[in-house]
């Protein structure tokens, strides 16, 4: 029987603000694979970068299954080697197709988008980030943010050149420093990690951590029925502004033991 049974539920909105919706979810319980990603380039080009983004991602993870489940059989650090270099290699395959779009039509020039990818494998996972969406975990009641955001802010703290109570009300929030499709190669983050019966993990875009306080990724998920915490997060941020688009994936690990059935949701 497997480690783990996983469940997914995802939602998108528009937003109270924008047009159009330039952010792009992937999720798949068979495949393990689940995918964000927020659009960069105005015009409707940032939905083109998104969507094309995570088609490439999925296409190229599902072609690399019988990797995937000799790793999972094989379950030590060169089988989670494996399992790295290939979701790394399915960002990197995304911005060279993205970059390669945007050259070949003027109109399209400059398009990009963040991408966070979740992916599960048995008993462990692996994450990989570009931009600013995110990828956040919940384990016994407690939240903790995965990922790092790729912004000029978040830069600038590292470096000691602002302080937190400034980055607070600094201009240029939304300023990434690294994006898929803006160039033909991109520096992805990667990330190993355990996966225990009873995690749940959100991925989302800015549009929902730019308006998410401490402790609420908590209470918010646990407010009611788990297949609608998506709904209730972009509330959350609609209710606050909805500047952006907003886009939610929920990705809940169960016993295996456990009662329901395995569910794979899509869209964009």
């Amino acid at each position: 029987m497997p480690a783990i049974r996983l469940r997914s539920h995802g939602q998108t909105d528009v937003g109270r603000k924008r047009k159009l919706n330039e952010d792009a979810y992937k999720c798949d319980d068979g495949l393990g694979l689940y995918v964000v990603a927020d659009g960069v380039g105005g015009h409707a080009k940032g939905e083109v970068a998104s969507e094309e983004a995570v088609d490439q991602i999925y296409s190229f993870v599902k072609q690399g299954r019988d990797a995937i489940a000799k790793a999972a059989a094989k379950n030590d650090a060169d089988a989670h080697a494996i399992v790295r270099r290939l979701l790394e290699s399915a960002v990197q395959s995304a911005c060279y197709m993205v970059f390669g779009m945007a050259e070949m039509d003027p109109a399209q020039k400059g398009m990009s988008t963040t991408i966070s990818a979740l992916l599960i494998v048995g008993d462990y996972a692996v994450t990989a980030q570009v931009g600013d969406s995110r990828i956040y975990r919940v384990r016994g009641g407690v939240g903790a943010q995965l990922t790092e955001d790729h912004t000029l802010i978040n830069y600038k703290l590292k470096q000691g050149l602002i302080t937190p109570e400034e980055a607070r009300t600094m201009k240029g929030k939304n300023v990434i420093t690294r994006a898929v499709g803006h160039k033909d190669y991109v520096e992805v983050d990667t990330r190993e990690l355990d996966v225990k019966p009873g995690d749940r993990y959100m991925l989302c875009s800015d549009g929902l951590h730019g308006y998410l306080q401490d402790g609420e990724l908590e209470t918010v998920l646990l407010a009611g029925p788990e297949e609608q915490a998506p709904a209730r997060f972009i509330q959350l941020a609609n209710d606050r502004g909805g500047k952006d688009n907003v886009t939610v994936m929920m990705v809940f690990c169960d016993d295996p033991a456990g009662v329901g059935t395995k569910r794979t949701v899509s869209g964009f």
